[in-house]
């Protein structure tokens, strides 16, 4: 009897791991927004990860990741900006393109940058139209709550899909008044909200930024879209993160939400004084690595 439940056990998780979205398989095709809804009907849990160009890109679509987005992060990242305002849709089209290249089967979603979407549903159509027909992006994301319902469901009526994007948004920052957690107290019904009126103009999954876990639990109970959260707690359908950050590339204090899983920039660090010992030195290039 044991053994007959052990084997039962065995084939259920196999059957969960075959339709997991997250691991490495062959790429038949691109992850879509109804492999996501599913994956929320059926309770799997996903990673998404940025990516900012096909090398980095390429890791993560064969280990398995299902979705990478190409945030306006890069702004600090990649081009050394105090914050995300600053970047341009000129700035990650190349990024995004890169990262598209780099991939074969998860989705590529684009962010879309401050001011590129924010005065008009003319101008985000016409901004988001760029990612995807310029980018290859197959989705964008946008920040902010009922502000910006009218431009969401415009996009969606357009044939886009949209990722929505609430509680700490960093596009906001400036009006925020730093980064601090979003939706403590009376503050909370207005992110609920937010929430329900970007389901329902259309958005295919939500991001949640710095909010209380309680909070973050609620709104993934409420909505029928997966919730994707940073600094949420762990009761969202999915997590997002810098691959920078946990990876330990960025320096200084990160975030109370980050967990460092390596010290990349240690390695590289490393690896370069390594080498420039060795041209110094004249030990490098050696024998083995001159022609002759």
């Amino acid at each position: 009897m044991r053994g007959a439940m052990s084997t039962m056990t065995s084939r259920s998780a196999q059957a969960r791991a075959e339709h997991s979205l997250y691991g490495p398989r062959p790429a038949t095709a691109r992850v879509s927004v109804r492999d996501l809804a599913q994956a929320k009907a059926t309770g799997d849990v996903w990673p998404m990860l940025t990516a900012y160009d096909a090398i980095t890109a390429r890791i993560f679509d064969e280990l398995g990741v299902p979705v990478l987005l190409v945030g306006d992060s890069a702004a600090t990242v990649v081009y050394g900006y105090d914050n995300t305002v600053a970047i341009t849709v000129d700035d990650l089209l190349p990024l995004v393109r890169a990262v598209v290249r780099g991939s074969s089967r998860a989705m590529v979603v684009a962010d879309m940058p401050f001011g590129s979407y924010q005065s008009s549903s003319a101008t985000a159509l016409q901004n988001a139209a760029r990612f995807l027909k310029e980018g290859g992006a197959h989705a964008v994301k946008l920040e902010g709550g009922r502000r910006i319902v009218e431009q969401v469901r415009a996009l969606v009526e357009s044939g886009i899909p949209v990722m929505g994007h609430i509680g700490l948004t960093p596009q906001s920052v400036l009006a925020l008044g730093g980064y601090r957690v979003q939706g403590r107290g009376d503050k909370a019904t207005a992110l609920i909200e937010d929430a329900l009126a970007l389901q329902e103009a259309g958005a295919f999954a939500l991001v949640l930024e710095v909010i209380p876990a309680d909070l973050a639990e609620e709104i993934t109970k409420q909505l029928s879209i997966p919730t994707i959260g940073i600094g949420a707690g762990n009761s969202t359908n999915a997590q997002v993160n810098v691959w920078q950050d946990l990876a330990g590339m960025t320096t200084g204090q990160p975030p109370k939400f980050v967990k460092r899983y390596a010290d990349v920039h240690g390695v590289i660090t490393e690896a370069a004084k390594r080498w420039c010992d060795d041209v110094v030195q004249r030990t490098y290039p050696a024998t083995e690595h001159t022609y002759s």
